[in-house]
């Protein structure tokens, strides 16, 4: 194994990496990069995981990268499939700052998203959010200036477009008293989620990173699983860290691919496997 150093503690102040997963997604990426453009925490980079897109989607990012005000870098591989886990290795392994924050494409972040993961980070912890999912019509109609000016956060705005009544509304609502309680109360467990989480960089590369045997389903939470066998504990930040999440179809989602991650997943827990072999560093294995 790597001898990397693990649970990282800040010795100087820095920022966050933030790493964002697409796949021929260019309408919604773009939404979700306006989305980074409003945040009130300015110390972020922002890398691009893409797993194989084609030109509309590198147009759009060179496009970007001469709007908005942070820096963006691009790492992409060649369409092989559903190979989400080998492009965000490659992604981990370009991250400037020792804080990693991962989302997908798919995910406008709420102008305080970052400065709740920043706020919140913690030497030995990774945080864990989830997202507000949205139907497909109010997602089409998104505007940059609906981003811009965070309408796309105002239940009464997403109401007043076509949004149902729901409990879950709350997660858009709760703010102090009740934002603490609601973390505390909810079922969901604190698992880290692709499209939600954040944690140390020594303590990502300290498991070897994604799986990579692992295409979709759950190889986030495999990570998650991973990073809590070597000692990582996570807090839930479910009604704090704030995204909205633009429907899609899910045609990459196979009863193959789920099953076997669901064996991966199975060994790693009762085993108590911290590091994979299959992961950022490659290590000779019997395994398929």
């Amino acid at each position: 194994m790597a001898n990397f150093q693990n649970f990282g503690v800040q010795n100087k102040p820095s920022g966050v990496s933030v790493i964002i997963s697409t796949y021929n997604s260019e309408a919604w990426l773009e939404k979700v990069l306006w989305g980074y453009e409003t945040q009130t925490f300015r110390n972020f980079e922002v890398i691009i995981a893409d797993d194989g897109s084609k030109k509309p989607t590198l147009d759009l990012i060179n496009f970007l990268k001469d709007e908005v005000s942070y820096p963006i870098k691009h790492v992409w591989q060649e369409d092989d499939g559903f190979q989400k886990s080998r492009i965000l290795n490659k992604a981990i392994q370009i991250c400037q700052e020792d804080y990693i924050l991962m989302s997908d494409g798919d995910c406008i972040p709420r102008n305080d998203f970052l400065e709740v993961h920043y706020k919140n980070r913690k030497p030995g912890y990774f945080l864990s959010g989830g997202y507000f999912m949205l139907p497909m019509e109010i997602s089409k109609m998104i505007t940059k200036e609906d981003i811009i000016q965070q309408k796309c956060f105002d239940v009464d705005w997403l109401k007043s477009k076509g949004l149902k009544s729901s409990f879950k509304n709350n997660k858009l609502r709760a703010k102090g008293a009740l934002e603490t309680l609601l973390n505390l109360l909810t079922p969901t467990k604190p698992t880290w989620n692709g499209h939600n989480a954040s944690g140390w960089k020594t303590d990502i590369l300290a498991v070897n990173g994604f799986d990579e045997r692992m295409q979709y389903g759950g190889q986030d939470r495999e990570l998650g699983e991973r990073l809590f066998n070597l000692g990582v504990k996570s807090k839930q930040i479910r009604y704090s860290a704030i995204c909205i999440h633009l429907d899609h179809k899910r045609g990459y989602k196979t009863p193959e691919s789920i099953s076997k991650n669901k064996a991966i997943r199975k060994k790693t827990v009762e085993e108590h496997l911290s590091w994979t072999p299959f992961g950022i560093e490659k290590k000779e294995s019997s395994e398929a």
